[in-house]
């Protein structure tokens, strides 16, 4: 049987997921059609009946129709949800085949991620526009965002990064639960969404009504007493105890009004953050599963032997209610006939006391399983791709077939080769274009896939996990009167510091030097070369300084020549874009120069 190809399932997903939620449109609006008819028609019928004197029949009507109306309510409001929900699934599906097609445009970029500094982000595409981010990300909430990021940028341990291949291994296959994962976050306002940081961190602030035990009481009595006082001047009592108990809740209200802005104003913000994970950790608490580091994960969801989603749900129910005076009229109502205000802020610490050390596990245990099935999605919709072997042995590299995950070209060129051993360098000549900065960023990105425990866009990569440095992309800098070379220099200075430390570290280091004259530029890479040999670390540099190939004999086994080389064919340059051992042997500068009208 013919295997179906990722592409076209989720072309066939999508198509009916947005049939799906077409049909689901239709029976909305019907079911709105009715609930404005059943409105009307006992509006109609309570006037008609109180209208002849059937008193007691127009009150049924009323009572009976007030829970029916609230039945199509809720009907209305479930076939609501399941159309969004089609529609969510659908979208998925759809920006699944604009992954494969390279159309990242309208992704997420995680440029707020970006580190100025960072030892390889910037050079290797990792955040940004037609970024690795944006190929690997189905994370919805921002934290499952954030935490996906930071696995980019931090390379794990071996025995993490093997655990999170258990666990995406898992995932991989179970495309339903995945897919739903995303779509049940979507349903919510992501443009309000917070990360809860500052949140939970205000969540151990001292409570607000430790050592007023008064003004806990008054709490739930004045309202009893206001209504009973409102109740007694209906009966035609007097209206002056109504009005003194409203006076003693404005003034208690006036008294405390920074108090409970600062309660409003740093919960109000989290009510759809918290919607949004009430509807992921529903969805993550109904599976089973089997890897060690999803269970352990879908452990920390339970909390006094009850599931988070039951607190973060109640959380997220008493902050829409301290929401709930954004009305002028009503808060004044709230506010100074029922203590609103404090009461839901006295449920809120009631709340904190059983949960204030254990929401930012749940979260953070939630935006784990939205980064794995993020790296179990990427998996999914390329098949080609291997898991890579995690290797003991020192800087040990071996790689076959592979290329660039962000080139969607189908004809793109894959090359292979390996390496092992600290001090190691592969030296990489070639002539301009021919992809010597290509292939270094190829390298780096799979190394940095193959760190946060993701697929490689290779057929076979064995890699022992070290940190990444790059030196690719130094520019000027005017602001601080810094020239490219300088920038390069403190790269190479961050880079010389790590190993001297003895950090493990992969070094990526394209057109080394290039900011100064050939004499220095030689004397510079050979003197950073051998330092590099003696140092617990290994890597690639790219040059046009074909004498730097002669450290091949100077430090044999350590350093290896590797070249990339154009030719021309019927006054055409052409690539192959292919990795040969050996010196370049053919170098295109002034063939383009002479195509540019320079006469040499």
């Amino acid at each position: 049987m013919t295997q179906t190809s990722p592409e076209a399932l989720f072309t066939e997903r999508e198509q009916r997921f947005f049939a799906a939620e077409e049909r689901q449109a239709s029976t909305y609006r019907w079911v709105g059609w009715l609930r404005l008819a059943f409105f009307v028609g006992s509006v109609i019928g309570c006037v008609v009946l109180f209208y002849y004197g059937r008193s007691g029949a127009g009150l049924g009507l009323l009572v009976s129709g007030y829970f029916i109306f609230a039945a199509l309510i809720h009907w209305h409001n479930k076939i609501e949800y399941a159309r969004k929900h089609q529609l969510y699934l659908g979208l998925i599906n759809r920006r699944e085949n604009e992954r494969l097609r390279g159309e990242l445009t309208d992704f997420p970029s995680g440029e707020e991620f970006q580190e100025p500094n960072h030892s390889y982000t910037a050079d290797l595409d990792v955040f940004g526009p037609n970024s690795i981010f944006q190929l690997l990300n189905r994370a919805v909430t921002r934290l499952g965002q954030q935490r996906l990021a930071q696995w980019l940028k931090q390379p794990a341990s071996a025995q993490e990064i093997i655990a999170r291949q258990e666990a995406v291994a898992e995932l991989v296959p179970d495309l339903e639960w995945r897919q739903n994962l995303a779509a049940r976050a979507m349903h919510h306002d992501r443009k309000t969404q917070q990360l809860p940081q500052s949140f939970l961190l205000w969540l151990r602030s001292p409570n607000f009504f430790t050592g007023k035990g008064w003004l806990v009481a008054a709490t739930f009595l004045l309202p009893l007493l206001t209504i009973a006082a409102a109740v007694a001047w209906a009966q035609d009592y007097s209206h002056y105890p109504f009005i003194g108990l409203v006076l003693v809740q404005f003034l208690i209200a006036f008294k405390y009004q920074r108090q409970r802005d600062e309660y409003y104003d740093e919960s109000t913000g989290m009510y759809e953050t918290l919607r949004s994970y009430t509807d992921l950790l529903v969805h993550i608490e109904s599976r089973t599963f089997t890897s060690a580091k999803a269970q352990a994960l879908q452990q920390q969801l339970k909390i006094d032997e009850q599931v988070a989603s039951a607190h973060v749900r109640q959380l997220a129910s008493i902050i829409q209610y301290l929401s709930a005076r954004l009305n002028t009229y009503l808060n004044f109502v709230l506010n100074h006939m029922l203590m609103w205000d404090f009461i839901w802020m006295w449920r809120l610490e009631r709340w904190k006391k059983t949960m204030s050390g254990n929401i930012g596990q749940v979260l953070s245990a939630a935006a784990e399983f939205e980064a794995l099935a993020s790296l179990a999605a990427f998996q999914y919709a390329n098949p080609a791709y291997a898991v890579p072997q995690i290797s003991q042995n020192p800087f040990e590299f071996k790689a076959e077939e592979l290329s660039h995950p962000l080139i969607f070209s189908p004809g793109r060129t894959a090359n292979s080769i390996s390496f092992a051993g600290a001090g190691h360098t592969v030296l990489i000549t070639g002539s301009n274009m021919s992809g010597k900065s290509t292939f270094l960023r190829a390298v780096g990105v799979n190394m940095v896939l193959a760190f946060t425990g993701a697929a490689v866009c290779a057929r076979q990569l064995t890699v022992f996990p070290a940190l990444v440095y790059t030196s690719m992309r130094t520019e000027d800098n005017l602001a601080e009167n810094t020239s490219s070379f300088y920038a390069e220099l403190k790269r190479l200075k961050i880079l010389i510091d790590l190993t001297a430390a003895g950090q493990p570290v992969y070094f990526f280091l394209d057109e080394i030097l290039k900011g100064t004259n050939s004499h220095d530029r030689h004397q510079g890479a050979m003197a950073l070369i051998r330092q590099l040999h003696q140092r617990q670390a290994a890597g690639f540099v790219s040059t046009h300084d074909l004498e730097l190939g002669n450290m091949e004999q100077e430090l044999p086994g350590a350093v290896q020549n590797f070249s990339f080389n154009s030719y021309f064919e019927n006054g055409q340059l052409r690539f192959d874009y292919t990795l040969r051992p050996g010196i370049c042997q053919s170098f295109n500068a002034s063939q383009l120069m002479r195509q540019m009208g320079i006469e040499l």
